[in-house]
């Protein structure tokens, strides 16, 4: 649909940034805080780990004044599990309480609105030692650490962001480093596993419901539209298929308390139907999310299987290809532009995505995470041109407001990253940020911030509330 007459963002729009602790805060096990799987996983070849990352725990004040001088509105972080309880369970260790607690004071000094993410991969490793979240006593364990930091902190934070990316630690657990690598029947489990983490994270909302009775908290899922390669209409089954397993499974059970029914019929066909106890489903549809958060970076295209192999491809990663044998096959797009890690940029795919979930559950939304990964170079004067950056998030900010001209009822925009971190596949090579973090993969130097040109466009389009992109 044109418009001849563009509608604004709201005077309250949330402009902000995102990070996760495990990729930003390094001090991995210091102050008391305890491994996490991610922790716990060899790294990868040429790639650094996480154990000091951007150096945020030491650095946050700085950090903080930074986003301010940005103009954030509100910035959308992760709570380490095992730096409140370092092995999940059991004791509370103050220093982690004492870190978030100067954090959150820190960022409502500038009026910076605090979206705090419970869960970013970082399962603690002794619960993984203990079947993590194959074993229902995970939930139990989630569920007494939500209820620790709705306590200590539910005075200053009013926005909840429960399980990150949930779909993505199922679908492609291996590259982003949650999978366990002990699994007998890796498929099945991951969807028992599934099941636990959707009641964890029920029993996380219900909870806040009742000790915050003003706070909102949603889920936070990795969701994009998904396109058949073609007209054909086995296509279009195909990419209906992957639809509902990729996206509307998570949030057809976060906002309507059931699961999908198509993925259900997929789950008894491939064998993968969970276990679910007397009481299960009752806990599922007595959760409500106040909104939907969700992390956008590109489209899907799927084609139809010939069922002879799983014929994965089409997201230009092998790590996370898609496609499964008999249901749909990853397929590339003609269409799109790609980045220098072979990622499609489709801003137009935004709005198509903003525009199926609104009409799907009438929920206002905000994006988490979007944004473009790419080989930053700092150059002689502290200088980091990176009009890329710049051109990608202009032509996603200008989709964003096509959809809320569309009817879309969105409220804020945290896009990936605030400041450079530690990619998931790629390591600190592939940079995200608006402020570049002055280190190697191995040679941590002065960990300096650096302003890139992305810094001070970005504090225009605040400043501008949009209108100036």
């Amino acid at each position: 649909m044109k418009h001849n007459h563009l509608k604004g963002f709201e005077p309250d729009f949330k402009w902000g940034g995102s990070t996760s602790a495990y990729q930003f805060e390094g001090a991995w096990d210091e102050d008391g805080k305890g491994p996490s799987v991610i922790d716990s996983r060899p790294p990868r070849e040429g790639i650094t780990d996480y154990k000091v990352a951007s150096g945020h725990y030491y650095h946050y004040k700085e950090d903080v004044a930074l986003l301010a001088e940005m103009g954030f509105k509100a910035y959308r972080f992760s709570i380490a599990w095992t730096r409140i309880y370092p092995l999940g369970t059991g004791e509370l260790n103050p220093k982690g309480i004492q870190f978030y607690s100067h954090l959150i004071d820190e960022l409502l000094k500038y009026g910076i609105e605090p979206i705090v993410t419970m869960y970013h991969f970082d399962l603690p490793a002794a619960l993984e030692k203990e079947g993590g979240w194959s074993n229902r006593h995970t939930i139990a364990a989630f569920e007494a650490y939500a209820k620790t930091l709705f306590e200590h902190f539910g005075d200053r934070v009013k926005y909840w962001l429960t399980i990150n990316e949930q779909n993505m630690m199922i679908l492609h657990g291996s590259a982003l480093g949650t999978l366990d690598p002990n699994l007998k029947d890796p498929k099945k489990e991951l969807y028992q596993q599934n099941h636990h983490m959707l009641l964890a994270q029920a029993k996380a909302m219900i909870l806040c419901k009742e000790l915050l009775p003003g706070a909102k908290i949603a889920p936070a899922p990795n969701i994009s539209c998904v396109y058949p390669a073609s007209s054909r209409p086995e296509d279009v089954v195909a990419a209906d298929n992957f639809a509902a397993i990729r996206n509307w499974l998570y949030l057809d059970i976060a906002v309507f308390g059931r699961y999908n029914t198509l993925v259900w019929s997929y789950f008894e066909e491939k064998g993968y139907t969970p276990d679910i106890q007397e009481g299960d489903m009752e806990i599922l549809a007595a959760a409500k999310p106040d909104f939907i958060a969700f992390n956008y970076y590109s489209s899907a295209t799927v084609k139809a299987s010939t069922g002879d192999s799983a014929e994965k491809g089409g997201m230009g990663d092998q790590q996370i290809s898609v496609g499964e044998a008999g249901v749909f096959a990853g397929s590339g797009n003609e269409y799109l532009e790609r980045t220098e890690f072979g990622w499609g940029i489709d801003p137009a795919g935004l709005r198509v995505t903003l525009r199926s979930i609104y009409d799907r559950y009438q929920l206002p939304m905000i994006i988490t995470e979007n944004g473009l990964g790419a080989f930053d170079v700092l150059e002689e004067g502290d200088v980091v041109r990176d009009e890329y950056r710049i051109d990608y998030l202009r032509k996603h900010i200008e989709q964003c407001r096509l959809a809320i001209t569309d009817g879309v009822e969105l409220f804020g925009y945290c896009p990936w990253s605030a400041i450079d971190l530690i990619s998931t596949h790629q390591g600190i090579s592939k940079r995200y940020g608006f402020v570049y973090v002055d280190r190697d993969e191995y040679d941590l130097k002065q960990l300096r911030r650096i302003r890139k040109n992305s810094f001070y466009w970005y504090k225009n389009v605040i400043s501008s509330n949009g209108s100036v992109i």
